[in-house]
């Protein structure tokens, strides 16, 4: 039997539809229900449907009051408060199309972004760096908040086609890549709502991660309220050994991080008592069998792990009711079609390894990367839509995780191209040559390292590195080599280096 799950077709989008309307489509029928807290040792920050709603079609008056036109792009410069999802699903209601980005970029890497979308406007929060070279309108966060007392806009509504929203992705072309998603990869989330979360209505979600991460904005914010549930999400400063309290203080019912996440709040040891926590999320990341025990073992909640990509978010999953075989990630979800191929694309056989693929018919996946249709083609192989990850699919259509076919670097949850980080560190006067590769420190942590062969000192190399590179991109190892292994090709073996720090392990 060949490596191919399909089940039926889930419900299609409806023909006239707005991302924004829908995500808060419960405003109406709940309104002083708590849709999001913003939760700090110290209390909380609230937000009822009936006001998260009315800021959100008040920000959509005011952006349109700009002399901004349904198309337009919003470059948001926003940390984690509540102006990013005012901001996001305002831009949305509007027909604009936001472009979320992170804190921690430098000036070269938001001049890159700035000069690619050609945004209309800038949201910036205070003290986050923007473009220098900007030929648009800037609005601050209180301008903003200003826009919820103006009489609210209505959603423009339209094909579940259009674009909605662009993110930005790491790629193995070696430079961020635009990915623009439709309306409808909203509505194509709720196969996640029992593929994975098992979100209910009365759950309180509390997620760990940064607002403008495609893994919080969608399972942390996006889907508590499609299905009105209420949203916790940490305040600036929260750390990672504060979560615990924050989980019992605000009787969260499903908690969601990055696998780096559990390990930081797992180093206290002993029970923990969450009396209302019924199960965790992770994705992002593998995440290892020994952080999954420790944080079974600590709660007595299972932890259900996804697998996606920001061009499909996730995709296969265990879920409370359908939990994960020993050693795989979980099942496609209902409604998924996908398969593992071989090298020339066609399905291998049920526990061979392969390529993960997405059938290009899957509601949520990209509509392609912005501006770039020959890069958008290359990741197809016919009908499917090529991951890059390397997995097996037994029988029953468990699917078991085996690295990447690439050599795509983790970092906390985020993906990086070593091309990315090479590029600016061979500019790093003495670098020499360059190559920067995932290194494991122990069974479930590793690093960005980066193998030199100039005489440039650590101190030179980090200095560089902060200055052109996002924190979460920059090498946390700096190894200096007399030469880099190369291949037949004359390119950088990779591979090599890392058996090699594997074996020096």
């Amino acid at each position: 039997m060949l490596s191919v799950f399909e089940t039926p077709p889930f419900p299609p989008c409806p023909r006239e539809f707005n991302l924004a309307g829908y995500v808060l489509g419960h405003a109406n029928d709940r309104p002083d229900k708590i849709a999001l807290q913003i939760v700090r040792p110290s209390g909380a920050e609230r937000w009822s449907y009936a006001r998260l709603n009315a800021a959100v079609l008040g920000a959509a008056a005011g952006l349109l009051g700009l002399g901004l036109t349904p198309g337009d792009r919003v470059l948001l410069r926003l940390g984690n408060t509540v102006e990013f999802p005012i901001a996001f699903l305002g831009a949305i209601a509007a027909g604009l199309i936001p472009v979320p980005t992170s804190t921690q970029l430098t000036s070269p890497e938001l001049e890159r972004i700035s000069t690619e979308i050609r945004p209309r406007l800038i949201v910036a929060g205070a003290g986050i760096p923007l473009p220098e070279n900007r030929d648009c309108h800037v609005i601050s966060e209180a301008e903003l908040r200003a826009f919820e007392n103006l009489p609210p806009a209505i959603p423009v509504l339209g094909d579940p086609e259009r674009p909605a929203y662009i993110i930005y992705t790491s790629g193995s072309s070696g430079q961020p890549r635009a990915v623009v998603h439709a309306h409808r990869a909203v509505w194509a989330r709720r196969m996640m709502w029992d593929g994975w979360y098992g979100l209910r209505e009365s759950d309180r979600l509390l997620h760990a991660g940064a607002f403008n991460w495609t893994y919080t904005l969608g399972t942390g914010l996006m889907d508590p309220w499609a299905v009105g549930a209420t949203a916790l999400i940490p305040g600036a400063g929260v750390t990672s050994d504060q979560l615990f309290l924050l989980l019992k203080r605000f009787d969260a019912t499903i908690f969601a991080a990055a696998p780096g996440v559990y390990r930081q709040m797992l180093k206290r040891g002993g029970r923990v008592d969450l009396p209302r926590l019924r199960h965790g999320l992770a994705a992002g990341e593998k995440l290892s069998e020994a952080t999954r025990a420790a944080w079974e073992g600590a709660t007595g909640t299972l932890i259900c792990e996804a697998l996606g990509m920001s061009e499909c978010s996730t995709f296969v999953s265990a879920s409370p009711a359908h939990p994960a075989p020993e050693g795989a990630i979980g099942y496609p979800q209902e409604g998924r079609h996908v398969a593992v191929l071989d090298g020339s694309g066609a399905p291998v056989a049920h526990g061979e390894p392969g390529v993960l693929a997405v059938h290009r018919s899957d509601p949520g996946l990209f509509l392609g990367y912005l501006d770039n249709e020959a890069e958008t083609k290359s990741r197809f192989r016919g009908d499917w839509f090529v991951t890059g990850d390397m997995v097996s699919m037994a029988e029953d259509g468990a699917i078991t995780y085996l690295g990447r076919n690439d050599d795509m670097m983790n970092a906390g949850g985020y993906r990086v191209s070593p091309l990315e980080v090479e590029a600016a560190m061979h500019a790093c006067p003495d670098a020499g040559d360059v190559a920067a590769i995932e290194a494991r420190l122990k069974q479930d942590v590793s690093v960005i390292a980066l193998f030199h062969t100039g005489p440039a000192t650590e101190e030179a190399l980090k200095a560089h590195a902060e200055d052109r590179l996002a924190r979460y991109k920059q090498p946390r190892l700096y190894i200096r080599r007399e030469a880099l292994p190369l291949g037949a090709n004359g390119k950088v073996n990779r591979r090599k280096l890392r058996e090699e720090w594997e074996a020096g392990l």
